[in-house]
C-alpha cells in the first residue's frame, strides 16, 4: 500500500511538472508571437527613441540605431544597422543635417519609410564658423520644440499602425503634459539666475534653442561637433569672452573631450561646472536615462555651476 502511494505521488508530480512546462511553453510562444506582431520602429539616436517609446507605449518595438553615449554627428553605420533598417516598419530621424550618415542607409534601403521629426519647427541658423547660416540641428533641446516632435511621432506611428491610433494620441497627450511641466520647472530654475550671471558656456553650440527660450546667453568653443574641435583660435576667443564678462563656470558635453574647456577654465579662473548631456542619453543606470531627465539634469548642472560658492 505504501509502495503504491509512493508511485502515485511520483506520477502526480511528473504530470504537474509536464503541465507546468506546457503552460510555460504556451506563454512563451504567445509572448514571442506578440512581440513579432508589433511594428518595429528605428530611431537615429537615443533621445528620440525615448520620445517615441513614450508615445508608442508597449504597442511597438522601439530601438535606437546609435547607442547611449554615442557621438551621433559623425556616426558610421554598420552592416548590422543595414539589416535592422531592412526589418523596420518606420525610421524616425531628426533632420536639419544632424544625421548625414543616415542618407547612406536610406539609399541602400530605399523602400523604408522615414519621418523627419523637425518638420514644422523654425530652425535657428548657426551664427558663425564653417556651418554659418545652416540650421542648428539641436532643436530637441527646447521643450517647446519637443511638443512638435511628439506630434510628428504620434502621426507617424498612427500611419504605420492605424488600429492603435487612438492609443498613440492618448499617450502623446500624457507625455506632452510631462514636457510642459518640465518646461515650467526649467523656466523657474533658470529664471533664478541673476542678469549678470546668465551665460551658458559649452563645448558645442547645442543650446541655442534652450538659451533662446529661457533668456540666457550662449557661448561655445565650436558650433557643431566636427573635425575642428578645440583649436587655439576657438579657445582664445572663449577665454577672452569669459574674462570680459567674469563668467563663473564653463561646461562641456558628454560625447566629446572636455580638454579644451578645461583649458579655458584654467586660463580664466572660471570653474569647470560639469558635463551636459545633449546628443545622447546616458543609459538606464546613468543620470539622464530619459529625455526629461536630460533636460532637468542640464538645468541643475548649469544653475549649480553658476552659483556663488
Amino acid at each position: 500500500m505504501k509502495r503504491t502511494t509512493f508511485w502515485r505521488i511520483i506520477v502526480i508530480v511528473a504530470l504537474l511538472g509536464l503541465i507546468g512546462y506546457f503552460v510555460y511553453a504556451v506563454v512563451l510562444v504567445r509572448s514571442q508571437a506578440a512581440t513579432e506582431q508589433k511594428k518595429h520602429v528605428l530611431t537615429t539616436f537615443t533621445v528620440i527613441s525615448d520620445m517615441a517609446q513614450n508615445v508608442a507605449g508597449d504597442l511597438m518595438q522601439v530601438e535606437s540605431i546609435t547607442k547611449p553615449g554615442a557621438e551621433i554627428h559623425g556616426y558610421e553605420p554598420t552592416p548590422g544597422d543595414m539589416v535592422r533598417l531592412q526589418k523596420a516598419d518606420l525610421v524616425l530621424d531628426n533632420g536639419l543635417n544632424l544625421e548625414k550618415w543616415a542618407e547612406k542607409l536610406y539609399q541602400n534601403v530605399p523602400d523604408v519609410l522615414h519621418v523627419t521629426l523637425t518638420d514644422g519647427i523654425d530652425p535657428m541658423p548657426i551664427a558663425e564658423g564653417p556651418y554659418k547660416n545652416k540650421p542648428n540641428p539641436h532643436a530637441w533641446m527646447s521643450p517647446k520644440n519637443a511638443l512638435i516632435y511628439v506630434d510628428n511621432i504620434q502621426r507617424a506611428l498612427a500611419h504605420v499602425d492605424p488600429d492603435h491610433a487612438e492609443d498613440f494620441t492618448q499617450n502623446a497627450a500624457v507625455y506632452k503634459e510631462k514636457i510642459k511641466a518640465v518646461d515650467a520647472k526649467l523656466k523657474a530654475e533658470l529664471g533664478s539666475l541673476a542678469d549678470s550671471n546668465r551665460y551658458l558656456v559649452s563645448c558645442e553650440g547645442a543650446f541655442s534653442y534652450l538659451t533662446r527660450d529661457y533668456g540666457l546667453k550662449e557661448l561655445y568653443l565650436w558650433p557643431i561637433n566636427a573635425d575642428a574641435q578645440g583649436t587655439p583660435q576657438q579657445v582664445r576667443s572663449v577665454v577672452e569672452t569669459v574674462k570680459a564678462h567674469a563668467i563663473k563656470a564653463v561646461f562641456c558635453e558628454s560625447t566629446v573631450s572636455d580638454k579644451a574647456q578645461q583649458q579655458v577654465a584654467s586660463e580664466t579662473g572660471a570653474r569647470y561646472g560639469g558635463t551636459f548631456y545633449v546628443d545622447s542619453l546616458s543609459g538606464p543606470n546613468g543620470p539622464t536615462s530619459t529625455y526629461l531627465k536630460l533636460l532637468e539634469y542640464n538645468a541643475n548642472t548649469l544653475v549649480s555651476g553658476l552659483k556663488d560658492v
